[in-house]
Protein backbone atom coordinates (compact mmCIF):
# COMPACT_ATOMS: atom_id res chain seq x y z
CA UNK A 1 0.00 0.00 0.00
CA UNK A 2 1.42 3.33 -0.99
CA UNK A 3 0.74 6.86 0.20
CA UNK A 4 -0.48 9.82 -1.80
CA UNK A 5 -1.98 13.27 -1.26
CA UNK A 6 -5.52 14.26 -2.15
CA UNK A 7 -7.36 17.39 -1.08
CA UNK A 8 -4.56 18.30 1.33
CA UNK A 9 -4.97 15.12 3.40
CA UNK A 10 -2.16 12.53 3.38
CA UNK A 11 -3.70 9.15 2.68
CA UNK A 12 -2.91 5.48 2.40
CA UNK A 13 -4.06 4.17 -0.96
CA UNK A 14 -6.74 1.47 -1.03
CA UNK A 15 -5.74 -2.11 -1.73
CA UNK A 16 -5.15 -2.64 -5.42
CA UNK A 17 -7.89 -5.25 -5.39
CA UNK A 18 -10.37 -2.68 -4.13
CA UNK A 19 -11.68 -5.44 -1.91
CA UNK A 20 -12.55 -5.80 1.73
CA UNK A 21 -10.22 -4.85 4.58
CA UNK A 22 -7.34 -7.29 4.41
CA UNK A 23 -9.51 -9.55 2.25
CA UNK A 24 -10.67 -11.38 5.38
CA UNK A 25 -14.37 -10.69 5.78
CA UNK A 26 -17.39 -9.05 4.23
CA UNK A 27 -20.54 -7.80 5.86
CA UNK A 28 -22.83 -9.58 3.42
CA UNK A 29 -25.74 -7.95 1.57
CA UNK A 30 -27.35 -4.89 3.08
CA UNK A 31 -27.56 -1.13 2.97
CA UNK A 32 -24.50 0.80 1.72
CA UNK A 33 -22.88 2.79 4.52
CA UNK A 34 -19.99 5.06 5.38
CA UNK A 35 -17.71 3.80 8.15
CA UNK A 36 -15.05 5.54 10.23
CA UNK A 37 -12.72 4.05 12.84
CA UNK A 38 -10.99 6.92 14.64
CA UNK A 39 -7.80 6.25 16.56
CA UNK A 40 -5.43 8.46 18.49
CA UNK A 41 -3.05 8.75 15.53
CA UNK A 42 -5.05 7.81 12.43
CA UNK A 43 -8.53 7.37 10.99
CA UNK A 44 -9.67 4.42 8.91
CA UNK A 45 -12.45 5.27 6.48
CA UNK A 46 -14.33 3.35 3.81
CA UNK A 47 -17.56 3.03 1.91
CA UNK A 48 -19.30 -0.34 2.16
CA UNK A 49 -21.42 -1.19 -0.86
CA UNK A 50 -24.62 -3.20 -0.99
CA UNK A 51 -22.66 -6.46 -1.07
CA UNK A 52 -20.82 -5.53 2.12
CA UNK A 53 -17.51 -4.91 0.37
CA UNK A 54 -15.23 -2.13 1.65
CA UNK A 55 -14.42 0.34 -1.11
CA UNK A 56 -11.76 3.02 -0.89
CA UNK A 57 -10.36 1.87 2.45
CA UNK A 58 -7.66 4.28 3.60
CA UNK A 59 -5.84 5.68 6.63
CA UNK A 60 -5.42 9.38 7.31
CA UNK A 61 -3.97 11.27 10.27
CA UNK A 62 -6.29 12.12 13.14
CA UNK A 63 -6.49 15.87 13.81
CA UNK A 64 -4.36 16.74 16.85
CA UNK A 65 -5.99 17.41 20.20
CA UNK A 66 -6.71 21.00 21.03
CA UNK A 67 -9.45 23.60 21.14
CA UNK A 68 -12.62 22.50 19.35
CA UNK A 69 -11.14 19.09 18.54
CA UNK A 70 -14.58 17.37 18.23
CA UNK A 71 -15.67 19.80 15.52
CA UNK A 72 -12.32 19.57 13.74
CA UNK A 73 -12.65 15.78 13.74
CA UNK A 74 -16.11 15.99 12.16
CA UNK A 75 -14.74 18.41 9.56
CA UNK A 76 -12.03 15.90 8.69
CA UNK A 77 -14.54 13.05 8.43
CA UNK A 78 -16.76 15.12 6.15
CA UNK A 79 -13.78 15.82 3.91
CA UNK A 80 -12.96 12.11 3.74
CA UNK A 81 -16.58 11.27 3.00
CA UNK A 82 -16.68 13.79 0.17
CA UNK A 83 -13.61 12.18 -1.38
CA UNK A 84 -15.09 8.70 -1.12
CA UNK A 85 -18.41 9.83 -2.61
CA UNK A 86 -16.62 11.57 -5.46
CA UNK A 87 -14.51 8.50 -6.24
CA UNK A 88 -17.43 6.06 -5.96
CA UNK A 89 -20.59 7.96 -7.00
CA UNK A 90 -22.48 4.73 -7.64
CA UNK A 91 -22.50 3.97 -3.88
CA UNK A 92 -25.01 6.10 -1.99
CA UNK A 93 -24.61 5.55 1.76
CA UNK A 94 -27.74 5.40 3.89
CA UNK A 95 -26.05 5.71 7.29
CA UNK A 96 -22.73 6.50 8.96
CA UNK A 97 -20.78 4.41 11.46
CA UNK A 98 -18.37 6.30 13.71
CA UNK A 99 -16.29 4.73 16.47
CA UNK A 100 -13.76 6.49 18.70
CA UNK A 101 -11.45 5.63 21.63
CA UNK A 102 -11.72 6.75 25.24
CA UNK A 103 -14.81 6.54 27.40
CA UNK A 104 -17.88 6.55 25.19
CA UNK A 105 -21.55 6.70 26.17
CA UNK A 106 -23.12 5.30 23.02
CA UNK A 107 -26.69 5.76 24.24
CA UNK A 108 -26.21 9.50 24.74
CA UNK A 109 -23.95 9.78 21.70
CA UNK A 110 -21.24 11.38 23.82
CA UNK A 111 -17.48 11.13 23.94
CA UNK A 112 -17.25 11.24 27.73
CA UNK A 113 -13.46 11.50 27.87
CA UNK A 114 -10.48 11.02 25.57
CA UNK A 115 -7.01 12.07 26.69
CA UNK A 116 -5.52 11.47 23.23
CA UNK A 117 -8.19 13.37 21.33
CA UNK A 118 -8.68 16.06 23.94
CA UNK A 119 -12.39 16.13 24.73
CA UNK A 120 -14.82 15.76 27.62
CA UNK A 121 -18.58 15.22 27.23
CA UNK A 122 -18.41 15.98 23.52
CA UNK A 123 -21.71 15.49 21.58
CA UNK A 124 -19.98 13.61 18.77
CA UNK A 125 -23.06 11.83 17.40
CA UNK A 126 -25.10 15.03 17.17
CA UNK A 127 -22.25 16.89 15.47
CA UNK A 128 -21.84 14.08 12.94
CA UNK A 129 -25.58 13.73 12.28
CA UNK A 130 -25.88 17.46 11.61
CA UNK A 131 -22.92 17.40 9.23
CA UNK A 132 -23.82 14.26 7.27
CA UNK A 133 -27.63 14.57 7.38
CA UNK A 134 -27.75 10.78 7.79
CA UNK A 135 -28.41 8.43 10.69
CA UNK A 136 -25.19 8.03 12.71
CA UNK A 137 -24.25 4.98 14.78
CA UNK A 138 -21.71 6.10 17.39
CA UNK A 139 -19.79 3.77 19.70
CA UNK A 140 -16.50 2.84 21.34
CA UNK A 141 -13.78 1.52 19.03
CA UNK A 142 -12.83 -1.64 20.93
CA UNK A 143 -16.41 -2.43 21.89
CA UNK A 144 -17.37 -2.15 18.23
CA UNK A 145 -14.40 -4.27 17.19
CA UNK A 146 -15.54 -6.91 19.66
CA UNK A 147 -19.00 -6.81 18.09
CA UNK A 148 -17.42 -7.45 14.68
CA UNK A 149 -15.52 -10.39 16.17
CA UNK A 150 -18.84 -11.67 17.55
CA UNK A 151 -20.68 -11.35 14.24
CA UNK A 152 -17.89 -12.17 11.78
CA UNK A 153 -14.78 -13.38 13.61
CA UNK A 154 -13.30 -15.30 16.49
CA UNK A 155 -16.17 -14.73 18.95
CA UNK A 156 -19.01 -15.74 16.66
CA UNK A 157 -19.51 -19.11 18.37
CA UNK A 158 -19.97 -17.56 21.84
CA UNK A 159 -22.71 -15.54 23.51
CA UNK A 160 -20.58 -14.70 26.57
CA UNK A 161 -17.06 -13.54 25.79
CA UNK A 162 -14.36 -11.09 26.75
CA UNK A 163 -12.38 -9.52 23.92
CA UNK A 164 -8.88 -8.29 24.78
CA UNK A 165 -6.81 -6.22 22.37
CA UNK A 166 -3.20 -6.32 23.56
CA UNK A 167 -0.94 -3.84 21.83
CA UNK A 168 0.62 -0.61 23.04
CA UNK A 169 -1.97 -0.82 25.82
CA UNK A 170 -4.67 -3.33 26.70
CA UNK A 171 -8.25 -2.61 25.73
CA UNK A 172 -11.20 -4.81 26.52
CA UNK A 173 -14.88 -5.33 25.81
CA UNK A 174 -17.56 -7.56 27.31
CA UNK A 175 -20.20 -9.53 25.42
CA UNK A 176 -22.88 -10.89 27.74
CA UNK A 177 -25.89 -12.82 26.45
CA UNK A 178 -24.78 -11.94 22.94
CA UNK A 179 -24.84 -8.18 23.57
CA UNK A 180 -22.16 -5.64 24.47
CA UNK A 181 -22.17 -4.68 28.14
CA UNK A 182 -21.29 -0.99 28.42
CA UNK A 183 -22.23 0.48 31.84
CA UNK A 184 -22.41 3.94 30.32
CA UNK A 185 -19.05 3.49 28.63
CA UNK A 186 -17.05 2.50 31.71
CA UNK A 187 -17.18 -1.31 31.36
CA UNK A 188 -14.35 -3.26 29.77
CA UNK A 189 -11.36 -1.30 31.10
CA UNK A 190 -9.45 -4.54 31.64
CA UNK A 191 -6.12 -2.88 30.94
CA UNK A 192 -6.65 -0.64 33.93
CA UNK A 193 -7.84 -3.32 36.32
CA UNK A 194 -5.52 -3.30 39.37
CA UNK A 195 -3.62 -6.52 39.96
CA UNK A 196 -0.45 -5.21 41.65
CA UNK A 197 1.18 -2.11 43.11
CA UNK A 198 3.29 -0.64 40.31
CA UNK A 199 2.58 2.86 38.95
CA UNK A 200 0.58 3.36 35.76
CA UNK A 201 0.64 6.48 33.57
CA UNK A 202 -3.14 6.76 34.08
CA UNK A 203 -2.50 7.74 37.71
CA UNK A 204 -3.70 4.50 39.30
CA UNK A 205 -1.50 1.71 40.66
CA UNK A 206 -1.12 -1.89 39.58
CA UNK A 207 -2.82 -1.62 36.18
CA UNK A 208 -2.54 -4.71 33.98
CA UNK A 209 -1.38 -2.86 30.88
CA UNK A 210 1.57 -1.32 32.75
CA UNK A 211 3.17 -4.77 32.97
CA UNK A 212 1.52 -7.01 30.34
CA UNK A 213 0.87 -4.93 27.23
CA UNK A 214 3.20 -5.30 24.26
CA UNK A 215 4.38 -1.75 24.88
CA UNK A 216 5.13 -2.48 28.53
CA UNK A 217 7.01 -5.68 27.72
CA UNK A 218 9.43 -3.97 25.35
CA UNK A 219 9.76 -0.90 27.61
CA UNK A 220 10.47 -2.93 30.75
CA UNK A 221 13.08 -5.05 28.97
CA UNK A 222 14.87 -1.95 27.69
CA UNK A 223 14.82 -0.41 31.19
CA UNK A 224 16.28 -3.54 32.79
CA UNK A 225 18.73 -4.66 30.07
CA UNK A 226 19.70 -1.30 28.62
CA UNK A 227 19.00 -2.67 25.14
CA UNK A 228 16.45 -1.17 22.77
CA UNK A 229 14.33 -3.92 21.17
CA UNK A 230 12.01 -4.03 18.21
CA UNK A 231 8.84 -4.69 20.17
CA UNK A 232 7.54 -7.41 22.47
CA UNK A 233 8.08 -10.18 19.92
CA UNK A 234 11.84 -9.65 20.13
CA UNK A 235 11.65 -9.88 23.93
CA UNK A 236 9.74 -13.17 23.61
CA UNK A 237 12.34 -14.48 21.14
CA UNK A 238 15.17 -13.46 23.47
CA UNK A 239 13.41 -15.23 26.35
CA UNK A 240 13.16 -18.42 24.28
CA UNK A 241 16.89 -18.13 23.47
CA UNK A 242 17.85 -18.03 27.15
CA UNK A 243 18.03 -14.30 27.93
CA UNK A 244 17.25 -14.24 31.66
CA UNK A 245 16.08 -10.63 31.74
CA UNK A 246 13.75 -11.22 28.79
CA UNK A 247 12.47 -14.40 30.43
CA UNK A 248 11.72 -12.54 33.64
CA UNK A 249 9.84 -9.75 31.87
CA UNK A 250 7.83 -12.26 29.80
CA UNK A 251 7.05 -14.43 32.83
CA UNK A 252 5.72 -11.44 34.76
CA UNK A 253 3.55 -10.41 31.81
CA UNK A 254 2.12 -13.92 31.46
CA UNK A 255 1.43 -14.18 35.18
CA UNK A 256 -0.36 -10.82 35.15
CA UNK A 257 -2.47 -11.75 32.12
CA UNK A 258 -3.35 -15.13 33.62
CA UNK A 259 -4.37 -13.49 36.91
CA UNK A 260 -6.55 -10.95 35.13
CA UNK A 261 -8.25 -13.61 32.99
CA UNK A 262 -8.75 -15.78 36.09
CA UNK A 263 -10.48 -12.87 37.82
CA UNK A 264 -12.71 -12.28 34.80
CA UNK A 265 -13.50 -15.99 34.73
CA UNK A 266 -14.48 -16.09 38.40
CA UNK A 267 -16.76 -13.04 38.08
CA UNK A 268 -18.21 -13.31 34.56
CA UNK A 269 -17.66 -16.97 33.55
CA UNK A 270 -17.16 -16.15 29.88
CA UNK A 271 -17.25 -19.00 27.41
CA UNK A 272 -14.24 -17.53 25.64
CA UNK A 273 -11.58 -14.87 25.88
CA UNK A 274 -10.77 -13.61 22.40
CA UNK A 275 -7.32 -12.06 22.17
CA UNK A 276 -6.23 -9.71 19.40
CA UNK A 277 -3.65 -7.00 18.91
CA UNK A 278 0.05 -7.32 18.26
CA UNK A 279 0.78 -9.64 21.17
CA UNK A 280 -1.71 -12.22 19.88
CA UNK A 281 0.71 -12.95 17.05
CA UNK A 282 3.02 -14.61 19.58
CA UNK A 283 0.92 -17.73 19.01
CA UNK A 284 1.60 -20.70 21.28
CA UNK A 285 4.10 -18.75 23.38
CA UNK A 286 1.11 -16.72 24.57
CA UNK A 287 -1.95 -18.95 24.24
CA UNK A 288 -0.45 -22.23 25.43
CA UNK A 289 1.18 -20.57 28.43
CA UNK A 290 -2.00 -18.76 29.40
CA UNK A 291 -4.01 -21.99 29.18
CA UNK A 292 -1.51 -23.75 31.44
CA UNK A 293 -1.47 -20.95 34.00
CA UNK A 294 -5.25 -20.64 34.04
CA UNK A 295 -5.60 -24.36 34.70
CA UNK A 296 -3.20 -23.97 37.62
CA UNK A 297 -5.07 -20.99 39.11
CA UNK A 298 -8.69 -22.15 38.80
CA UNK A 299 -10.51 -25.12 40.29
CA UNK A 300 -14.26 -25.63 39.81
CA UNK A 301 -14.58 -22.68 37.41
CA UNK A 302 -15.53 -23.01 33.78
CA UNK A 303 -12.21 -22.27 32.10
CA UNK A 304 -12.83 -20.18 28.99
CA UNK A 305 -11.55 -21.06 25.57
CA UNK A 306 -8.66 -18.79 24.63
CA UNK A 307 -9.25 -17.82 21.02
CA UNK A 308 -7.21 -15.62 18.66
CA UNK A 309 -9.11 -12.74 17.10
CA UNK A 310 -9.68 -13.23 13.38
CA UNK A 311 -10.30 -9.75 12.02
CA UNK A 312 -7.04 -8.16 13.16
CA UNK A 313 -6.84 -4.43 12.46
CA UNK A 314 -10.00 -4.58 10.34
CA UNK A 315 -12.34 -5.28 13.26
CA UNK A 316 -12.97 -1.63 14.06
CA UNK A 317 -13.95 -0.53 10.55
CA UNK A 318 -16.07 -3.66 10.01
CA UNK A 319 -17.79 -3.11 13.34
CA UNK A 320 -18.42 0.53 12.47
CA UNK A 321 -20.12 -0.53 9.25
CA UNK A 322 -22.16 -3.18 11.06
CA UNK A 323 -23.35 -0.59 13.57
CA UNK A 324 -24.30 1.80 10.76
CA UNK A 325 -26.47 -0.88 9.14
CA UNK A 326 -28.09 -1.68 12.47
CA UNK A 327 -28.97 2.00 12.88
CA UNK A 328 -31.38 1.77 9.92
CA UNK A 329 -32.45 -1.86 10.22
Amino acid sequence: MGTHERGGIPEVAPDASGGTPGGRATLGPGAPVLAFDVGGTDIKSALFDGDGTAVGLRRTPTPPAGDDSPQRLIDRLAQLAAQLREQHPQIVPQAVGLVVPGIVDAERGTGVFSSNLGWRDAPIRDLAAARFDLPVAFDHDVRTASWAEHVLGGARAYTDAVVLIIGTGIAGALLLDGRPYTAGGYAGEVGHSPIGDWPCPCGARGCLEAIASAGAISRRYTEQAGVVVDGAREVIARAAAGDEIAAGVWEEALDALALSIAQLTAVLAPQAVVIGGGLSRAGGALFDELRRRLAGRLSFHRIPALVPAELSGDAGILGSALRAREEIA
